[in-house]
C-alpha cells in the first residue's frame, strides 16, 4: 500500500469510529472516574467471595527481541481454585508446560516434559503465595493478580486514570470495557455486567519499554466447579525427580 493511500484508509478509518462512551471526549474525561474505581473495587470483592470455582484463560504475549521485533506466543492456563488457600493451575503453551498445587502449605511446580518439580514451604493464601513465590524464587503464575484483587496488595490505589470506553460483548456475555493507566503499565479489563462481577478479559501493556510489549488473556469462569481435596496434592509420578529451587539471593 502507498504511504498516501495508507493515509487515506487510516483517515476514513479514525472518521468512521464511533467515539467512546465515556463522558465527553477522551480528553475531556475524569483522570480517575470515580464509578470506574468503583466497579473495579465490586470486582474485587466478587472474586474474593468465591470459595470453589475454576477459571480457564487463553492468553497471548509479546515478546521483544534484540533488534526489536515483537514475537507473540499463545498459551492457555486452567486454574482450579479452594479459596482462600489451595490451588492448582496447569500453564501450557508451545514453549513450556508448568503446573502449580498448592495446599495452604506448601507450593509445588512441576514440569512435565522435563520430568521435575520443585517443593517450597509458603504458608497462607493464595495470593500471599503467589507474591512470595515470585519475590523470593522469580516464578511468575500467570494472571496471579486476580487473587489479589480485592486484598491490600490489589494495587487499585496505583491507578493513575480510569475512564469507562464504553459497552461490549466477550465470549457472548455483556461487559463493560475499562481503560486505565499506572506508572509504567497500561491496562485495560472488560467486566461482566451485572451482579457477577468477573473480569472477562485483560490486555496488559508495558509502557516503560520502548517496543511496549502486551499480554491480553480471555476468561471463561465456571463457578459451580468444587475441586476434589485431592486436586491441590501432588504425588510425584515414577520417574519425576525432585530437584532445589533456590531463593534468588541465594543463587546470585
Amino acid at each position: 500500500m502507498s504511504r498516501s493511500l495508507g493515509s487515506l484508509v487510516a483517515a476514513t478509518v479514525l472518521l468512521a469510529a464511533p467515539p467512546l462512551h465515556a463522558q465527553g471526549t477522551p480528553a475531556e474525561a475524569p483522570v480517575r472516574d470515580a464509578a470506574v474505581m468503583k466497579r473495579l473495587a465490586e470486582v474485587g470483592t466478587y472474586l474474593r467471595a468465591q470459595k470453589h470455582f475454576s477459571v480457564k484463560a487463553d492468553s497471548v504475549t509479546d515478546e521483544v527481541l534484540l533488534s526489536g521485533q515483537k514475537l507473540q506466543f499463545a498459551s492457555t492456563v486452567e486454574y482450579q481454585v479452594s479459596s482462600p488457600n489451595k490451588l492448582r493451575a496447569s500453564v501450557r503453551s508451545d514453549r513450556k508446560q508448568r503446573d502449580y498445587y498448592f495446599d495452604g502449605k506448601t507450593l509445588t511446580q512441576v514440569a512435565p516434559r522435563a520430568g521435575y518439580y520443585a517443593s517450597v514451604p509458603l504458608p497462607g493464601t493464595i495470593g500471599e503465595a503467589m507474591t512470595a513465590v515470585a519475590e523470593r524464587y522469580e516464578v511468575e503464575i500467570p494472571l496471579a493478580d486476580l487473587f489479589l484483587w480485592g486484598t491490600p496488595k490489589g494495587g487499585l490505589d496505583d491507578i493513575t486514570a480510569a475512564l469507562l470506553v464504553g459497552p461490549a460483548r466477550i465470549g457472548g456475555v455483556d461487559a463493560d470495557h475499562f481503560a486505565l493507566r499506572q506508572p509504567g503499565v497500561d491496562w485495560q479489563v472488560w467486566v461482566e455486567r451485572g451482579a457477577r462481577a468477573l473480569p472477562l478479559k485483560v490486555v496488559i501493556t508495558t509502557t516503560d519499554e520502548p517496543a511496549q510489549p502486551q499480554y491480553a488473556a480471555t476468561l471463561k469462569w465456571d463457578l459451580k466447579a468444587s475441586p476434589a481435596a485431592s486436586a491441590f496434592t501432588y504425588v510425584p509420578a515414577k520417574g519425576v525427580n525432585r530437584i532445589d529451587l533456590k531463593p534468588v539471593a541465594a543463587a546470585k
